[in-house]
């Protein structure tokens, strides 16, 4: 590892400079005005994994364009290891809350500053620097690698899924490693070998032609903001467990060996001091780890209806609206998930009001071999990086591809990473370090020495 290690000291400054470049790029995937700066993005990694000695391209799919690349030297006897990752990031919203322009790097503490710092381009970018290194280093990739790095993860991953039938002969492969996940805590690497499923969906409660004056027909019309929070309380009992009709009919006990394969760190004291959580929402009797990892959950991400900027506006709205999401655990469907919710929505909504609901992604849970090639190479490298023994954990978050790789024959999956709770992904002031991002390159180094 000498050597890699003497190569990232030499290059910081260069290593910098180029991910700030990516970083710069605002390719938030879901805003249309946002759609040129995509396409630009992905012909500069295009072009940036040309110069470690990648033969890549752009594959054009039904949403953002799909980055390939793959160094195939080491032969057909040699192992294949594909790396996934993606270039869209999170809208920014609210930026006002951003000490400093997200799409323009900023180094304070020690930490960069920017949206995508961390998810995904800090770390699909370490692992592509990783490759860098070998090219540059002239030693012979001792296996074979390819990259799939795509624009839409995180909005459903719509453009991939459908252009993976297309791609079954480029994706072949013996692992999948994703470095897309987190650290247990700052000195305890960790390999992630499991996420959940995710179902997204939008629900519309309509109930006049439009807006109406508050006092005119106060008393007479039903408000939709009320028949919509009527209708979601409806979908937790007193207890903290989901409603639907069928739920949890696919969600089995959790046995104590499967849960002793896991290390979990979290406590109620831990959330509360961090993160100022201090009202737990999971279903009661249920334990932390078992709450984030092994359960299924239901929740409102947004609610809109009527007014709520500067003063006061006396309206009744003609609209309420709300944005859900499920996480899911093995073996749910979510497309059956989708269709449960849907269902309790349009059948439990206050009489006269037009229900609308709107499924935008259902993908499944995933979960990786605990004792694999992979895993072993992966928590060796981190071994050796970090000097730490590496644990094994679960994400509660989802990464909705993984599962569809998984049935087309990548089996093998392990997620890895160096992210920590405190980087504020999917937030203001996201952020990650140049350190960690070091380490990140010598780790995946490491794991492609320990897979030859």
């Amino acid at each position: 590892m000498h050597s890699f290690e003497q190569w990232v000291e030499r290059n910081q400054e260069r290593i910098q400079r180029d991910y700030f470049t990516f970083l710069r790029f605002k390719t938030i995937g879901t805003d249309p005005a946002c759609r040129s700066e995509m396409t630009a993005c992905a012909s500069w990694l295009q072009r940036y994994l040309q110069t470690a000695g990648f033969s890549s391209r752009l594959i054009e799919t039904s949403g953002h364009p799909l980055v390939w690349a793959e160094h195939n030297q080491a032969g057909p006897d040699a192992p294949t290891l594909c790396i996934y990752g993606h270039y869209d990031v999170q809208p920014v919203d609210p930026l006002e809350l951003w000490l400093s322009d997200p799409f323009e790097p900023e180094v304070r503490n020690g930490q960069v500053y920017a949206r995508g710092a961390l998810d995904d381009k800090g770390q699909i970018f370490y692992a592509i620097l990783a490759a860098l290194a070998f090219q540059e280093l002239q030693e012979k990739l001792p296996i074979n690698i390819k990259f799939c790095i795509e624009g839409e993860e995180e909005s459903g991953s719509q453009g991939l899924s459908d252009a993976l039938p297309k791609l079954r002969a480029f994706l072949k492969a013996d692992y999948l490693l994703v470095p897309d996940f987190d650290l247990l805590s700052p000195d305890e690497p960790a390999i992630s070998l499991g996420a959940r499923g995710i179902v997204t969906m939008e629900v519309t409660l309509t109930g006049s032609k439009g807006d109406l004056h508050s006092g005119c027909y106060g008393g007479i019309a039903y408000n939709p903001n009320r028949a919509l929070a009527e209708l979601l309380s409806q979908l937790w009992d007193e207890k903290g467990r989901v409603q639907v009709p069928g739920f949890y009919d696919d969600v089995g006990a959790i046995s104590e060996k499967e849960k002793k394969l896991y290390s979990f760190r979290g406590s109620e004291e831990e959330y509360a001091k961090q993160y100022g959580i201090r009202a737990l929402g999971g279903e009661k009797g249920v334990s932390l780890m078992e709450a984030n990892w092994f359960r299924p959950t239901l929740e409102i991400n947004g609610m809109a209806g009527g007014y709520s900027g500067p003063g006061f506006k006396t309206v009744i709205p003609a609209q309420a609206m709300a944005k859900l999401s499920c996480r899911l655990v093995p073996p749910q469907n979510p497309k059956k998930i989708a269709e449960q919710v849907g269902s309790f929505l349009t059948s439990r909504a206050a009489a006269g009001m037009d229900v609308n609901y709107r499924v935008l992604s259902a993908e499944p849970a995933f979960r990786g071999q605990a004792a694999s090639r992979l895993a072993d190479a992966v928590a060796g490298a981190y071994t050796d990086v970090m000097q730490r023994p590496c644990h094994r954990i679960l994400s509660g978050g989802s990464i909705p591809i993984i599962a569809q790789f998984q049935e087309m024959g990548l089996q093998d999956v392990v997620g890895m990473g160096y992210g920590l709770p405190g980087d504020q992904i999917h937030a203001p002031n996201e952020h990650f370090d140049m350190n960690r991002l070091s380490k990140g390159i010598l780790t995946v180094a490491r794991t492609i020495q320990r897979l030859r």
